[in-house]
């Protein structure tokens, strides 16, 4: 049960951003989470709040008309309370005048188990191909 809880979580986190639900993203972080964009964005990882995290997350995504972010091939290792999922992505960005950003990758999540279920502490975005203009 722990795999699927912990693939679950990893799986809100891009649905809940693509549906813009924003408390519903807070909620599948731990008190705090480091995010890793680097591979993307350049500069150093942060560690963020949710609240921060999903302020973020709504202006970077709001430029956007609308975003797919699907994940596969998850491979968790879970060690009592701490898990580790990895899973290949791809999100497509469609922009408002109908032209299309896709970014494909791996994601790399730590995650912990706290009373109310797997909670993500850590995420490694590493983008390997890009097609459009961002």
């Amino acid at each position: 049960m722990d795999r699927l809880d912990v693939i679950d979580s990893c799986t809100r986190m891009a649905r809940y951003a693509d549906q813009r639900d924003w408390e519903g993203l807070a909620g599948v972080f731990a008190d705090t989470a480091t995010l890793d964009y680097t591979s993307l964005n350049g500069g150093e990882p942060v560690t963020l709040p949710p609240a921060q995290i999903t302020e973020g997350w709504k202006n970077g995504l709001g430029v956007y008309a609308a975003t797919q972010h699907l994940l596969t091939n998850h491979l968790v290792t879970v060690d009592g309370d701490t898990a580790v999922c990895t899973a290949d992505f791809q999100a497509t960005h469609l922009k408002t005048d109908g032209s299309l950003w896709t970014l494909g990758g791996t994601y790399d999540f730590d995650l912990a188990r706290t009373d109310n279920g797997w909670r993500i502490t850590g995420v490694v975005m590493t983008a390997v191909w890009s097609d459009g203009d961002r």
